[in-house]
């Protein structure tokens, strides 16, 4: 399945590779399979690809990563379904659909 790409570099995920230990809950719970598995941890595969939406860092249980959730293209999307903007999410000309109980960036 191909992943939505948001604007580039702006995402605030941040993975600590000192208290990760290859758990793999953040493979379980990513929408967009941001993370992989290397031979003992994870590593952050496609960044630009995280949607911010915080699921990764409430289900660490070692608090390996960190992200704010609600930045980003996440809040952007539910300000678009919650009709508080009509704007595209992320800068995309197609981003958002024109009926709000639908739009997102996905």
């Amino acid at each position: 399945m191909d992943h939505p790409m948001y604007l580039k570099d702006v995402v605030t995920l941040k993975l600590d590779q000192e208290k990760c230990t290859g758990c793999g809950m953040c493979l379980e719970v990513c929408p967009h399979a941001v993370f992989k598995m290397n031979t003992r941890h994870v590593e952050i595969e496609n960044r630009d690809a995280c949607m911010e939406c915080g699921a990764c860092s409430r289900n660490c249980p070692f608090e390996a990563i960190t992200v704010r959730s609600g930045v980003g293209c996440a809040a952007a999307m539910i300000n678009v379904i919650l009709g508080r903007t009509d704007q595209p999410c992320c800068g995309e000309i197609d981003c958002a659909s024109s009926d709000k109980k639908t739009a997102a960036c996905c």
